[in-house]
């Protein structure tokens, strides 16, 4: 704390920085007001100031002039407005608290220190040159995060500042009163990291702009690297240095940048509504955001029923004794590898030479165009030119095979009958259509003996004369157009959209003999139980079905045979929970994204996936994908979400992991063995009240799945009525309050209170459970139970007894 006389100081500066917030405020309010009503104004009035007036070149001149001033004076208030209005929303901000720290910063060179007071956004004073806080995206800004008292110095557009930073102070500020002033020599002092870690767990994400440490400013202010690899320890700030990360990415690329280039792919829908909040609190707009489940059933989801990761990973807990396990896991695996997609890779190059399987174009139970053909009119072409390259020739072509049989379809017999049953109305449209294309090319070409010989002169009706035209006729001609375009509309939709490549049998065809998959995928080798996986996809290609390691390999080839989709607006990915994304789907992200920048987030520890992805080894398919030149790996071994007890006892499940708790105490977790689930499920509900009674208002009961979670939630609210809310896959929405969700779905989002509801060494057996377990327990801030009602899971059985505190056999 500082002494007396400063914290006056502190006091009355922060009252002058209120008062010229106040007053700036109150002096823009009517400019912003006063600036959108002109807007609308003009908007309302548009056409009133216009006179459109098209009669001669000049007149249409003068309209087109008078638009675009009209135009550009509604852009200047719009903007002028929107600027205004991002300035009004800035200072009304700070307000409540103007700003979180200050450094004192002696240049190299001059003799006066300059004080930088650090806030969400920048105020500066009347007079537009001295600034009362800066915004902490700002260069100048940098050193409060990355240096003590001492040397320092920051990056500027024009090189780099040196000097002396003379001071470092922290405070706390609410409702422009002073709370805590601390001066600190270190990144951020304990004694504010303590305070706003002791707090609890809100029901959405918060900014950490004043608690930002330095090794995470290092990653929101990498503006360089094309590939960014954060692996972080359960609880390290990883998401929330991302958010702010997309928030520093927007402020200093402003104007060249917009917040819908930037996509996050996240690991839940629920997990979009937790961050929601992170970016419009720093005043910034929200990035797109989406998870890879809903990109795949975009593009696969109407013409197959998706496996989702969460039914994969429900399937992978198994019991390894069920039929087709072993085979299914095999596949899992080697569908996600590189070696997969290198196989996918020379398969289209295979089918460059052979093998192409094309569907006939039929139409009223006939074939307008056979497999057969398309088949040798699609092996004509220059086997040099690219697979996707020669299915566009193929299109053009049967497009125009298809315009030649719509004509000669018009002398069918179901056209005339057709023709029968139209009614009045359609007769009347074609006769108006016939008339004005009549009309149209009498204007246009005079009646020249072309046109008298195919339509006749219609000047002799005008004359008297007998008339040549058949109007009859040439209307019905028009209607038995009209009837065929109309039939044949459907196919050349089907053709546009690629629909006659057989793209399921194409890939069912990978799925034969070992002999043939090495001969098309060049000789690449095969998984275990290789049988076994082509029987299982097979069977799920005929049901219309994909499991979910197979649906990014199957539009993968999709786009190998009709070409490449890609998105050159976006500019920076972020992929949260990157450690559970396959080296296939990174591959496809990158060709999907070729001008974007990519930020991958994640803990290897909570690899909970099949298809998993290694961070942090030198090897990794991540590092290879960039390349070591272009690709930066930051580690974060600090875990700053639980208190130092639970971070011990989590982390002694997984050995050799380099964990570092951050120095905040509380109670050991605690685990509590029951006679039977009635009474686990008593014990429970008792402990839940217990903690509502403690203040804790944000509590999980995880359980390992889906079914297990619902089998919790009927044990549960069994014993009685309870504030109790089930999570599935389905929830969208992040809430505070009791909750009851399975493991895989908890991940990324943290709670006052995490009780496991089985811990017994029948749920969790397996090795590849492990990192299940540790994400499940990793999840609490404040206190962590574990419970079971047989022997503890081996996981516990090898932990150090003095980590936790043991609870009686039966409930208290």
């Amino acid at each position: 704390m500082v002494n007396a006389n400063d914290w006056q100081q502190e006091q009355e500066r922060l009252e002058r920085v209120e008062e010229s917030l106040r007053a700036a405020i109150s002096g823009l309010e009517p400019e912003v007001t006063g600036l959108h009503e002109q807007a609308a104004d003009i908007r309302k009035r548009f056409w009133e100031e216009v006179t459109v007036n098209t009669s001669t070149h000049e007149d249409f001149e003068e309209t087109f002039y008078s638009i675009r001033q009209q135009e550009a004076m509604l852009s200047e208030r719009e903007r002028s407005h929107r600027l205004r209005l991002q300035r009004y929303r800035s200072m009304q901000r700070l307000l409540p608290s103007p700003y979180f720290g200050r450094i004192d910063f002696r240049e190299d060179g001059f003799s006066g220190s300059e004080q930088i007071y650090i806030g969400v956004a920048s105020f500066a004073d009347d007079d537009g040159m001295s600034f009362l806080v800066y915004d902490w995206r700002t260069p100048i800004a940098s050193m409060y995060y990355d240096y003590s008292p001492g040397a320092a110095a920051y990056e500027t557009p024009g090189g780099s500042i040196a000097g002396e930073m003379t001071l470092k102070r922290q405070y706390q500020i609410r409702g422009a009163q002073l709370h805590n002033v601390f001066d600190t020599s270190l990144t951020i002092g304990d004694e504010l990291l303590q305070q706003v870690l002791g707090k609890g767990a809100d029901s959405q994400m918060k900014s950490i702009v004043a608690t930002i440490q330095k090794e995470q400013n290092t990653i929101i202010r990498d503006d360089t690297s094309r590939m960014l690899i954060v692996q972080g320890a359960a609880g390290s700030g990883k998401t929330s240095a991302a958010l702010q990360r997309v928030a520093y990415l927007l402020y200093k690329h402003r104007g060249r940048i917009r917040a819908d280039q930037i996509v996050l792919f996240s690991p839940n829908p629920m997990f979009n509504s937790y961050v929601s909040t992170v970016l419009p609190e720093l005043g910034e707009e929200n990035m797109q955001q989406t998870t890879f489940q809903e990109y795949l059933a975009h593009w696969l989801g109407s013409a197959f029923r998706l496996e989702d990761p969460f039914e994969q990973i429900e399937y992978a807990m198994n019991p390894a004794s069920a039929s087709g396990y072993e085979a299914r896991m095999s596949g899992m695996r080697y569908k996600a590898s590189e070696d997969f997609l290198q196989a996918l890779q020379h398969y289209a190059l295979w089918l460059g030479n052979e093998g192409m399987l094309f569907r006939s174009i039929s139409f009223r139970d006939r074939e307008l165009i056979t497999a057969e053909k398309m088949k040798l009119q699609f092996y004509s072409y220059d086997r040099s030119i690219r697979l996707a390259n020669r299915v566009a020739l193929l299109q053009e072509w049967l497009l125009r095979e298809l315009a030649s049989l719509e004509l000669k379809e018009q002398e069918e017999p179901w056209v005339q009958d057709e023709l029968d049953y139209l009614d009045n109305e359609q007769y009347a449209e074609a006769y108006s259509a016939l008339l004005k294309k009549v009309q149209r090319e009498t204007v246009v070409f005079d009646f020249t003996q072309e046109y008298v010989e195919q339509y006749g002169d219609l000047r002799g009706q005008e004359q008297g004369e007998e008339n040549v035209f058949d109007f009859g006729l040439q209307q019905e001609e028009l209607l038995q157009r009209m009837i065929v375009k109309e039939h044949f509309k459907p196919l050349k939709r089907e053709i546009k959209r690629f629909m006659f490549i057989d793209v399921i049998g194409l890939y069912s065809q990978l799925f034969g003999e070992e002999a043939a998959y090495r001969t098309m995928a060049d000789e690449a080798g095969v998984p275990d139980h290789w049988t076994e996986i082509c029987r299982q996809t097979k069977e799920k290609l005929e049901r219309s079905e994909l499991f979910y390691e197979d649906a990014t390999p199957f539009l993968y080839l999709k786009e190998l045979l009709e070409g490449v989709r890609t998105n050159t607006v976006v500019r920076h990915l972020f992929v949260d929970e990157g450690q559970d994304y396959s080296p296939f789907q990174y591959a496809y992200l990158k060709r999907l994204f070729p001008r974007a920048r990519m930020t991958v987030l994640g803990d290897f520890g909570q690899a909970i996936f099949p298809q998993a992805t290694n961070l942090h080894e030198a090897d990794s398919s991540l590092i290879r994908l960039h390349g070591e030149e272009d690709t930066r790996l930051i580690r974060l071994v600090r875990s700053y979400r639980s208190t130092r007890e639970i971070v011990e006892f989590t982390k002694s499940m997984l050995p050799g992991e380099e964990i570092v708790p951050f120095d905040r105490l509380g109670s050991k977790p605690f685990l509590t063995q029951t006679g039977g689930s009635a009474a686990r499920a008593e014990r429970i509900l008792e402990d839940v009240a217990a903690l509502q009674a403690e203040g804790y208002d944000s509590i999980a009961i995880i359980t390992k799945t889906a079914a297990e979670s619902c089998e919790a939630y009927e044990a549960l609210t069994a014993q009685g009525p309870g504030a109790l809310r089930l999570i599935t896959k389905e929830t969208l929405t992040f809430e505070k309050g009791t909750l009851v969700i399975p493991a895989y779905l908890a991940k990324g989002v943290e709670f006052d209170a995490v009780l496991i509801y089985d811990a017994s060494s029948q749920t969790y057996h397996r090795e590849s459970e492990r990192k299940l377990f540790y994400t499940a327990c990793t999840r609490a801030m404040h206190r962590l139970m574990l419970y079971t009602t047989a022997d503890w899971t081996p996981y516990l059985q090898a932990t150090d007894a003095s980590l936790y505190e043991v609870g009686s056999l039966e409930p208290s």
